[in-house]
């Protein structure tokens, strides 16, 4: 085919360059390593202080003037909120409401000083909360409770004050995680939950928040079900009871869920046009409180209230260390699932704002603020995709609409919270219902993630199914081992190809993909798509088998077979030998899988062989079409031992491996690939430098180095 030359062509004139010459004519340097004394100086200090604690960086800075307002308007919107879902998230973590208020205080005090993120609202996070009450619930559950036999019901006061003690345990716990991972570096460990995984986990949540909600709407008794199938236990029972359901708590929870979805749901379709200047859940709430009030609903229908909603702080406590043991596992999965949550949105608003979020910086900030909030009975903190909205889209800037949010908290804390008394729980699980359709939205992206990636929509069901069957902890886990498997299989069977070039250019692509390529005589050029490492070495051998089309190791013992009858022919006088030009591609093979028994060809009579000819001997050799091979290790990552020595000891004389990068060349010298026989000089920049390298020597006909002329490359 013609090439079509433009304007906007471009020519190259270059030295064809192996890594060797390119090292010494550019003269390559080693990598300074800095002692610890050389790195410490004052302005190395000022910033790791200012790393550790971020206010003292931007507070100084805050433009009073162009922010104050609008974070003040925020602070007392995103107040409101607080408020209100600390007392309804408080249900999930199977706790009383007022700990849900302290959960909405405490942690923004720290999270003021210690985090990076302008937007987000820390605070409770339904996912979590729910984690923390299925532990609530497995260590404290009714039953442990129970009054002696002739006084009938639960010992409530003990019941609490044990869940609380178990709740605010575990908040300690995951705070010290958190701290832990922030101080060893390991934010990235973050990564490895994949969006497709925290989707379906998210979903899953959704799920069993929106179960573990349906015996508030109803108001029936249910036994605490946890772990393995518990949302089917938990239906079974509420169907079982349903005959006893509360028609008051039923029809303010329906009604709390259709006003909050259609409100919101407006507000969507007219692209937030309709100003609100309270949420709407707010005012949901101080209605239904009212009204609840005036009806004396508790009294006259029986409808279930919060009831208690105490002034005040309560006084810290020590967590209870016996009880670490029990909650190490849930603790941890908790601790990755919160910081997992938090840092995305945090991102998502960073992004938006042309700021950064240092991952790091975040664990401690949400560890410390955990450890404080667990210690003043407030369970764990993260950041609900809802307020933090609300925060950002009334007009915050940074954390200090946060600060004053957590104002607004503790004046509801210290005077208001009686006000909230006589409040419905329905209208809670309501609320928290509603503010679920986001969440269970996800679904919705399956089938674009199944023409996207199949892979990818299949970690998303798999760990959406395990989370909603096994519980969320061991869900997550499932979801975890289930996604690092694709990861294994995908590079233990990676996509190989083999190379052809396009004429005139130094552009080389896969043969199946194009048809005006062509393929180099005597030349195979091999691309493998992966890193090469012990899972998946024997499968790239076995490619690279099909593509060349023979087996090394055969076609050297076929030979050394041959060459042994051979030479017995020439002793015998039955044969003479002729010198013919031989196919140096495998002659000087050294190939270690040979059997140690395996005699080797008498080396006193040297003879050159033609293996494309026929032989004077019976002896079956396979045909050999090439002269050299190429292995492009462009998307080659890494090696391990296992791969860098199975490579070595298959490596042939003329293979060249071009595309190689200094860190991959570091990480090979490290691995002891190279000595007297495997020279760094089969390393080349370039695919085309390796071909013009090889038709180069092929040319001339020796053995020297073709690149100690400076001969140059020119496409």
């Amino acid at each position: 085919m013609d090439e079509c030359f433009h304007e906007n062509d471009y020519h190259v004139s270059r030295h064809i360059y192996s890594n060797r010459v390119f090292d010494q004519v550019h003269e390559r340097q080693a990598q300074e390593i800095q002692s610890l004394r050389e790195r410490c100086t004052d302005k190395w200090a000022v910033q790791k202080i200012k790393g550790l604690l971020p206010i003292l960086d931007w507070l100084p800075k805050y433009p009073v003037k162009q922010w104050l307002p609008g974070d003040v308007v925020s602070g007392v919107t995103t107040g409101l909120v607080c408020c209100l879902q600390g007392v309804a998230y408080a249900l999930l973590a199977s706790v009383a409401p007022v700990y849900g208020l302290y959960s909405a205080f405490f942690p923004i005090l720290t999270y003021f000083v210690l985090g990076t993120s302008r937007h987000i609202s820390v605070g409770p996070f339904p996912v979590t909360c729910l984690m923390v009450g299925s532990v609530v619930l497995t260590l404290a559950p009714d039953e442990h409770f129970l009054r002696p036999v002739n006084i009938t019901g639960v010992d409530g006061e003990a019941r609490e004050a044990q869940r609380i003690l178990v709740a605010c345990t575990m908040t300690v716990l995951v705070g010290l995680f958190q701290v832990a991972m922030g101080l060893m570096q390991v934010g990235f460990l973050v990564r490895y939950l994949s969006d497709p995984l925290v989707g379906g986990f998210t979903t899953a949540a959704a799920f069993h928040v929106f179960i573990s909600q349906i015996k508030t709407i109803v108001s029936v008794p249910i036994h605490s079900h946890n772990g393995f199938f518990s949302f089917a236990y938990t239906l079974i029972d509420v169907s079982r009871n349903i005959n006893q359901t509360n028609i008051a708590d039923l029809i303010a929870g329906l009604l709390t869920i259709f006003i909050v979805m259609a409100v919101k749901e407006i507000n969507t379709k007219f692209q937030h046009k309709i100003p609100v200047p309270i949420p709407i859940e707010v005012i949901v709430t101080v209605i239904a409180s009212a009204v609840s009030h005036v009806m004396d609903l508790n009294s006259q229908y029986g409808a279930s209230i919060v009831h208690s909603l105490p002034r005040g702080f309560a006084p810290p406590q020590i967590p209870n260390i016996a009880l670490i043991g029990k909650i190490l596992g849930s603790s941890f999965s908790t601790a990755v699932v919160g910081y997992a949550v938090a840092v995305s949105v945090a991102k998502v608003y960073a992004a938006k704002h042309d700021y950064t979020v240092d991952g790091n910086q975040e664990l401690i900030a949400f560890g410390v603020s955990n450890i404080f909030g667990g210690c003043f009975s407030s369970f764990v903190a993260s950041t609900a995709l809802s307020r933090t909205a609300v925060q950002e889209s009334t007009g915050g800037k940074s954390q200090v609409a946060g600060i004053i949010s957590a104002l607004m908290v503790m004046i509801v804390i210290l005077a208001l919270g009686p006000f909230l008394q006589p409040l419905q729980k329905s209208v809670l699980a309501g609320i928290v219902i509603a503010n679920l359709k986001g969440m269970f939205m996800q679904i919705s992206e399956v089938p674009v993630l199944w023409r996207q990636n199949k892979i990818d929509c299949l970690i998303w069901i798999a760990t959406c199914l395990a989370s909603i069957v096994l519980g969320l902890d061991v869900g997550l886990l499932a979801g975890l081992v289930f996604e690092m498997g694709t990861v294994v299989v995908r590079t233990q069977f990676p996509s190989c190809a083999t190379l052809g070039n396009v004429p005139n250019t130094d552009i080389y692509k896969n043969m199946k993909d194009y048809k005006n390529i062509d393929e180099i005589p005597g030349i195979k050029i091999f691309k493998c798509n992966s890193p090469i490492y012990f899972a998946n070495i024997d499968y790239f051998k076995e490619k690279l088998r099909e593509e060349v089309g023979f087996d090394a190791v055969r076609v050297f013992k076929k030979r050394n077979k041959a060459l042994k009858k051979i030479h017995k022919l020439i002793k015998k006088g039955k044969l003479q030998a002729t010198e013919v030009l031989e196919n140096q591609a495998f002659e000087k093979e050294q190939v270690p899988e040979l059997d140690e028994g395996a005699s080797q060809p008498d080396s006193e009579v040297k003879v050159q062989v033609d293996w494309t000819s026929e032989l004077p001997v019976s002896v079956s050799v396979p045909t050999v079409h090439i002269h050299s091979l190429v292995v492009d290790f462009s998307a080659v990552s890494f090696l391990d031992v296992v791969a860098a020595k199975s490579l070595k000891l298959d490596t042939v004389n003329n293979l060249k491996v071009p595309c190689v990068t200094g860190e991959m060349v570091r990480r090979m010298e490290a691995l002891s690939f190279f000595d007297e026989e495997v020279t760094r000089d089969i390393l080349f920049l370039s695919v085309h430098d390796a071909i013009l390298f090889i038709q180069l020597e092929t040319s001339t006909g020796n053995d020297e180095d073709p690149l100690a002329e400076k001969v140059k490359l020119t496409f």
